[in-house]
């Protein structure tokens, strides 16, 4: 316990509230000492007696490749809210910015009750022809149909459709596309989403008009000035997600082309900063409070029923129309 309050920077007795009440205990200061606790692997006897006595920890993790991401703002907050309401705390692990070994990986799977993947990315095997020593998971966000994991989604392919057909019924024909990295289950839903709009367009699929790189503002800044340097520049941009559009927004302004006048461009995802980028972003809309509060649940109903339920549920999106795209002048 002194490892873990002297890594976090707080008091033992702190630490100790934070596991047993976590409620009575500042989101901040609660996240420093799970991570704290994440990177010590400590679990309090207080817990450990609870667990032995109801048979349960109490205790939850949550895995992603990459925590900061803003688009994780409101997934998180949805499973603490809802793992929370339910007795539940939980650890949250960056598994490209926490890189963790196996075996410090096992150690802290077997205290846990039950794991949420937020993303395929995930350091370790689950091949189903092998026995594994994790306890239940169910995957949130992306959608892998081999890891046969209950899993909460939305239809990316079917999104991206509909975005790129919202610029096709305003008039745009050279439609861009700014994609996420090709590893990215997501990147391939949301790619080939463009791919089947602009086919049922009649528009030709120009090779050079699609770019991949990371989710990142720097790769929408440098893929925005690759595309207006073409002899022919594309009049609309779908990109994968909002950082990348709002880093190919930024990049369009240094350069003097006028969004949406000279260019129009769409986002995906709807994070915070949407509506506050100069114009407001047009983007596809996720649930994303929800799909954190709807993958405690089907883990908690796994719990509660020990029981493995494949399968997915598929939530809704929502294409919202801000300024950032117009009608073509051509």
């Amino acid at each position: 316990m002194k490892d873990v309050a002297n890594l976090a920077g707080v008091s033992t007795a702190t630490v100790c509230r934070a596991l047993i009440e976590p409620d009575k205990v500042a989101n901040r200061t609660r996240n420093k000492i799970e991570r704290a606790i994440i990177q010590t692997g400590y679990i309090s006897p207080q817990i450990q007696a609870k667990s032995h006595n109801q048979h349960e920890s109490k205790i939850l993790l949550a895995m992603a490749l990459d925590i900061t991401d803003p688009f994780f703002t409101d997934v998180i907050e949805g499973i603490r809210e809802t793992a929370a309401a339910h007795g539940y705390i939980v650890l949250f692990l960056d598994s490209r910015h926490q890189p963790i070994e196996a075996i410090s990986l096992s150690a802290i799977m077997r205290q846990i009750n039950g794991v949420i993947l937020l993303g395929a990315n995930i350091p370790f095997n689950l091949n189903e022809q092998e026995p594994h020593p994790f306890p239940p998971m169910v995957m949130a966000n992306e959608y892998l149909p081999e890891l046969k994991l209950p899993t909460v989604h939305i239809d990316n392919m079917t999104a991206a459709f509909n975005a790129v057909h919202y610029l096709q019924r305003i008039g745009h024909n050279r439609i861009a596309c700014i994609s996420g990295p090709e590893h990215l289950h997501l990147s391939h839903y949301r790619q080939q989403g463009y791919i089947q709009a602009l086919h049922r367009g009649g528009i030709a699929i120009e090779k050079s008009y699609i770019i991949s790189g990371p989710l990142s503002f720097e790769a929408g800044a440098a893929s925005l000035s690759q595309l207006m340097s073409l002899p022919q520049p594309p009049s609309a941009i779908f990109c994968h997600s909002d950082i990348i559009a709002i880093g190919a927004i930024h990049q369009a302004k240094k350069s003097g082309i006028k969004i949406p006048e000279d260019l129009s461009i769409i986002g995906f995802d709807d994070i915070a900063l949407a509506q506050y980028v100069d114009p407001p972003l047009t983007t596809v809309a996720q649930p994303r409070y929800k799909i954190g509060q709807k993958a405690v649940l089907l883990l908690l109903e796994q719990l509660y029923r020990n029981s493995v339920k494949s399968g997915s549920i598929l939530l809704d999106s929502e294409l919202i129309i801000r300024e950032s795209t117009a009608k073509p002048h051509d």
